[in-house]
């Protein structure tokens, strides 16, 4: 079950960073939702290393750490899926 909620975490996280973030981004929903989840492994992290274990409640402040995690990773993996593919399919045409 633990696999499940990561690929649903990961999902949520990844189309809102993309949400976010502005101009299109170009990497296929795959690859987002895997940026999604890392940026969540990455949230998660930080949030550990500022002392944020566990709250009552909602977690709001790990929440904030997972999702600017997932627009930095986002942001980058976009970049770095456009530098590797996008000029293979520029080519083609």
């Amino acid at each position: 079950m633990g696999w499940f909620w990561a690929i649903v975490v990961g999902f949520v996280l990844g189309l809102i960073a993309k949400a976010i973030l502005p101009g299109k981004q170009h990497s296929p929903l795959w690859l987002t939702t895997i940026f999604g989840m890392l940026g969540a492994v990455a949230g998660n992290a930080m949030a550990r290393g500022f002392g944020v274990e566990e709250t009552p409640g909602i977690d709001w402040s790990r929440h904030i750490f997972q999702l600017i995690s997932a627009l930095v990773i986002v942001a980058a993996g976009d970049s770095l899926y456009m530098a590797a593919w996008g000029n293979r399919k520029a080519q083609r045409r």
